[in-house]
């Protein structure tokens, strides 16, 4: 009994810090272009970035980013009493539009230099 108090104490603990450990969306901001430039990240047509290589801090800057993507594209369906895929794949295609040359965007499922 006393160790599986432990195992859920250890449990409460690690979940309880995994947020803190989660990197904040300015920070990301800020780590965007250059993942991106790096090849790491690419931009989809859903509106949502994807690690292109898991290397560095790729996968924690498009989980922020995607997470605040998700929660603008709700506001904006919201606001418009539209559906969010709409508001999404309008995103994902502007993004790829505005993509640099160089830069990794997603077509027909496979990732593709601009």
């Amino acid at each position: 009994m006393k160790r599986l108090m432990q195992l859920g104490a250890f449990l409460l603990a690690i979940g309880l810090a995994l947020p803190a450990l989660a990197m904040g969306l300015e920070e990301a901001k800020q780590k965007l272009e250059t993942v991106k430039q790096q090849g790491l990240v690419g931009e989809t047509p859903t509106g949502y970035l994807e690690v292109v290589r898991a290397e560095g801090d790729a996968p924690a800057v498009v989980q922020a980013i995607n997470h605040a993507r998700r929660d603008e594209y709700a506001r904006i369906a919201e606001r418009h009493d539209i559906p969010v895929t709409q508001v999404e794949t309008v995103a994902g295609k502007k993004a790829i539009e505005k993509t640099p040359a160089g830069q990794f965007v997603q077509v027909n499922g496979q990732w593709v230099k601009k």
